[in-house]
């Protein structure tokens, strides 16, 4: 996706056969009593992230670069090599214009009037359970579902209807208010550099389901060892390495899963896919059967067709130790799921296509394609949808323009694999706990040693050192007055620290917690996510309010994510 005409939205907006015009200028009505479904945008580049419009040059120092993390070269099946624009701000004109204004505003009034304990009792209210274990969200959109919920007017939810219980036993696996498996695994990975860093504004996490095929045996039984080794395998080709399983009987699932040549005791997925070369991988159980029968494709670098990923965005608690966790309250809780199979091929002819229209319509913008019940689409084969918290805190359904957002990132950037992050940064299955399948509320990111580039440099000392903080804006004073010199140069006993527990740069102080919660609630308060979801402490100073045309960077060296 090229930032020149596929990073903003389009002037049209398509769903199923029919075109719905755009007028930039309109005034939104309130979320609590508009049509959330409404194909409506007051943000004709809502897809575009506020981080792209970040103000890379220093008037005393070479350019930040934050632009790398999710715009380098890409791994196929992603043909978007986009590293390029690291050193230009490459915007069609409709997106030239900075709309994100809550980054800009001062919320220091709105925090002083907040006091801590009133924050602290908020964000420990679970507002995805209730106290007998039901999930009232699931219960209005299948009971009692509201008219201006209703995007396709049909009187029912044709969406994801929320049914993961948060309740995980030692393998990772989620359990149902009932005690009943629901699918759903959690899995623990080291945060995307940037935003996704609790001390810039949120905790999450991170579960993946795959359809029942890749659960059951061969007679079509559950089985928690075929699900088991089927995630291994899609573990293995979404990083293009081995993992290791507990040791499981070959003869009995009839596939050499560490090809050794023999079917015996495997204790790893071995990673082996090279077609050219008369290389193949197999999933197992009934999986196997339906790959026989050329319904359940595999390949690297891509998800089983079906997949689902959930991702909840949370608020920041303080324990009475003064220790920094995740909230029960979440502001967030996002959908994804793969219901399109897009081979190598397909891949290449859209990256190609992309290049060709930016190239020959630079001002044409790319439309967004969906609703807010089958969620919105990233042309890959993936529909997102999810919830966010009302102005009462109770989570409802995201507005068509709220969802716009999730295209970008997901869509055509050189950093993410099928359309995601998290798997691929998962922990390591041979020295972590649980095999890296476990929840945040297992077992915290406390002690997680920091991952390592592909030269093998550590990741976030590397992004500190290009960046200068720990945030795209460069704003975070916390990290930069405990990492940084006042000449600017990183200190190497932070770094030290850093290499042994990702806690110490990640996490930030209770105090910064308390008003990072503040200032997002302002924003829920307002239901003003159109212009933004950032918990911004004070005005964005290095943020761009509009942008010109071929404007650079002054980035002079591109560099690699990976």
């Amino acid at each position: 996706m090229r930032a020149s005409s596929f990073a903003a939205l389009a002037a049209t907006i398509i769903s199923g056969p029919f075109f719905f015009g755009v007028n930039a200028l309109a005034k939104e009505p309130a979320a609590e009593t508009t049509n959330l479904g409404r194909l409506y945008l007051s943000n004709p580049a809502a897809v575009t992230p506020p981080q792209c419009y970040t103000k890379t040059e220093n008037a005393d120092r070479p350019a930040s670069n934050p632009c790398y993390a999710c715009h380098t070269n890409s791994q196929a099946p992603n043909f978007t090599n986009d590293l390029d624009l690291q050193l230009v701000y490459d915007f069609a004109e409709p997106a030239r214009q900075n709309r994100w204004h809550n980054l800009f505003k001062d919320r220091s009034e709105y925090l002083a009037s907040v006091s801590d304990k009133t924050i602290l009792d908020y964000v420990r209210e679970d507002n995805y359970r209730a106290q007998d274990g039901s999930i009232p969200l699931a219960q209005t959109l299948t009971q009692k579902l509201p008219a201006h919920w209703d995007g396709n007017r049909n009187g029912t939810w044709d969406g994801y209807v929320p049914d993961v219980g948060f309740d995980f036993d030692s393998e990772g696996f989620d359990r149902d208010g009932d005690g009943h498996l629901t699918g759903w695994r959690a899995l623990a990975y080291t945060p995307f550099p940037g935003t996704f860093f609790p001390t810039n504004g949120s905790t999450d996490d991170v579960l993946i389901r795959l359809p029942a095929i890749y659960r059951n045996n061969e007679s079509g039984k559950y089985s928690g060892e075929v699900y088991r080794v089927n995630l291994a395998i899609v573990e293995a080709l979404i990083k293009r390495a081995d993992v290791a399983i507990a040791a499981v009987d070959e003869t009995i699932l009839k596939v050499d899963l560490d090809k050794n040549g023999e079917l015996a005791t495997a204790t790893k997925i071995a990673y082996d896919w090279a077609p050219r070369e008369q290389r193949f991988m197999s999933y197992v159980g009934e999986a196997r059967l339906a790959q026989q029968r050329q319904e359940a494709p595999l390949s690297a670098g891509s998800y089983p067709l079906g997949t689902e990923f959930l991702h909840s965005v949370r608020y920041l608690d303080v324990d009475s130790d003064g220790q920094v966790r995740m909230a029960s309250r979440m502001k967030e809780l996002r959908y994804a799921r793969k219901v399109r199979w897009v081979n190598y091929f397909q891949h290449r002819e859209l990256a190609a296509d992309e290049l060709k229209d930016a190239h020959d319509f630079p001002d044409r913008l790319e439309p967004v394609v969906g609703d807010i019940e089958r969620g919105v689409s990233n042309r890959r084969g993936w529909r997102y949808s999810g919830f966010i918290e009302d102005a009462h805190g109770a989570l409802r359904p995201q507005s068509f323009e709220e969802l716009a957002s999730c295209t970008g990132c997901h869509g055509a950037i050189g950093a993410n694999v099928d359309g995601g992050f998290a798997m691929g940064r998962k922990l390591d299955a041979g020295d972590s706990f649980q095999r890296g399948w476990y929840h945040w509320t297992q077992k915290p990111l406390a002690g997680l040693r920091e991952p390592l580039r592909e030269d093998g440099r550590g990741e976030y000392a590397f992004y500190l050192q290009q960046v200068g903080n720990a945030d795209e804006y460069r704003s975070n004073t916390e990290v930069r007055a405990r990492f940084f010199a006042e000449d600017g140069s990183l200190q190497t006993a932070m770094l030290e620290r850093l290499a042994t527990d990702i806690n110490i740069l990640i996490m930030p102080s209770p105090r910064r917690a308390l008003d990072l919660n503040k200032a997002y609630r302002a924003i829920v308060e307002e239901q003003s996510y159109r212009e933004g979801r950032d918990a911004v402490l004070g005005p964005r100073d290095n943020l761009l309010r509009e942008v010109a045309e071929g404007q650079e960077t002054g980035v002079r060296e591109v560099v690699s994510y990976r």
